[in-house]
């Protein structure tokens, strides 16, 4: 099956600036959630005229336990996503973790998100590559910003990075803001993940915990300094969400802070 073309990347984010958005739950629960996220995501698109890509990944592999819920797999998953773009108009994202998932979730998705851990897994970047899709690839807690440009390569094809908090020690991140400056000299667009840099890594006895308070301000940082996209977690109810809730931003927070983080940016422009 052949994949299905992607327009040239540069006319594709001309269409996207001054700010992008990456929004969606952490993982697939069910349809009639991501309908929910998803109906409401549209709507602030279309009211606020900005482009939001909407995010859930299918399968989790890279949870702290083995008990830890990891979503409804590959098939079941990429058919949800597929009927959202759909139905709702809105660009689509997944996460893959092996090299042979990406020809699948290639033929659904616009963008394939390559997950922190993984970043420097060539046949991972390769495959995913050679769908002919955009490619996020998020730099890994242990990256320096400037080795990036490594990963860029092996990709040979239109990318974008995203920063999500750098290990400062056992269970916290940081945020380093100067580093999204220095990848944006490499010529791609540059996305904040709000919501995982205020993970705690592993601090939730046998899941991660985290801090959703803090993302919204480190997202209006961001924003001020000019980052290209906003990557955030959203939950209609972050407490009852299967994955990462602690650090999961409530749906109704994230629409109401538009307008502030997309007034931040013109200021920088």
């Amino acid at each position: 099956m052949s994949m299905p073309s992607t327009p040239p990347f540069s006319e594709i984010f001309t269409s996207w600036e001054p700010l992008f958005f990456i929004a969606g739950p952490c993982v697939i629960e069910s349809e009639e959630l991501c309908f929910t996220i998803a109906n409401a995501l549209a709507q602030a698109a279309q009211k606020h005229s900005i482009t939001i890509i909407f995010k859930a990944s299918y399968d989790k592999a890279n949870r702290t336990s083995v008990t830890s819920f990891r979503g409804m797999g590959m098939h079941e998953g990429l058919a949800i996503l597929d009927k959202i773009r759909a139905k709702t108009g809105l660009p689509i994202i997944t996460d893959i973790h092996t090299a042979h998932e990406a020809e699948a979730a290639g033929q659904v998705v616009d963008i394939i998100q390559i997950p922190a851990f993984l970043c420097r897994q060539t046949d991972l970047l390769v495959a995913a590559g050679q769908t002919g899709k955009i490619v996020n690839i998020k730099k890994g807690q242990f990256a320096a910003p400037a080795d990036m440009r490594f990963a860029l390569d092996k990709t040979d094809a239109p990318c974008m990075l995203t920063e999500r908090g750098t290990f400062f020690g056992y269970n916290r991140l940081v945020v380093d803001y100067p580093g999204m400056i220095e990848m944006q000299a490499l010529g791609v667009p540059v996305i904040f993940d709000a919501t995982h840099s205020v993970q705690k890594p592993g601090g939730g006895s046998g899941c991660s915990s985290g801090d959703r308070t803090l993302a919204i301000p480190l997202a209006r940082a961001a924003a001020a300094i000019g980052v290209d996209g906003l990557f955030f977690e959203v939950h209609p109810n972050p407490e009852s969400a299967l994955c990462d809730r602690d650090n999961t931003v409530a749906l109704d927070s994230f629409i109401q802070e538009l307008p502030r983080l997309l007034a931040l940016k013109h200021q920088v422009l």
